[in-house]
């Protein structure tokens, strides 16, 4: 199975908590592929989000994020990432952990390594 094949259109699937997500953190799935390990996700995150919790992130997956609008603040790097920037992360990467005073929405693509799954 590979990611569906869409055509231009408004997206209208439910926002809802992922899994080991901490408060105030929604995603609307926009494309998935679970047998590859691909997706396609916007993510919010509501005013005050703080990951603080939950620590520096890894993965073992690739990971591209676009902020489509709002500001996230890394608290490891001590600097605020604002709408219209972009990050890609290979697999292992540490990020975060994160604030966001007035909220972030993003685009977030996912994937495994070339040659992995």
């Amino acid at each position: 199975m590979s990611k569906p094949e869409l055509e231009f259109h408004l997206p209208d699937g439910q926002w809802s908590t992922p899994v080991g997500a901490g408060p105030g953190v929604e995603e609307r799935v926009l494309a998935d592929d679970p047998e590859r390990g691909c997706r396609t996700v916007l993510v919010r995150w509501a005013p005050g989000t703080d990951t603080s919790a939950q620590g520096v992130a890894r993965h073992d997956f690739w990971e591209e994020v676009y902020l489509v609008e709002g500001a996230l603040h890394d608290l490891t790097l001590g600097r605020t990432f604002t709408a219209g920037m972009y990050a890609c992360r290979p697999p292992g990467m540490p990020h975060g952990p994160w604030t966001s005073r007035d909220g972030v929405t993003m685009l977030v693509i996912t994937y495994p390594e070339p040659g992995r799954r």
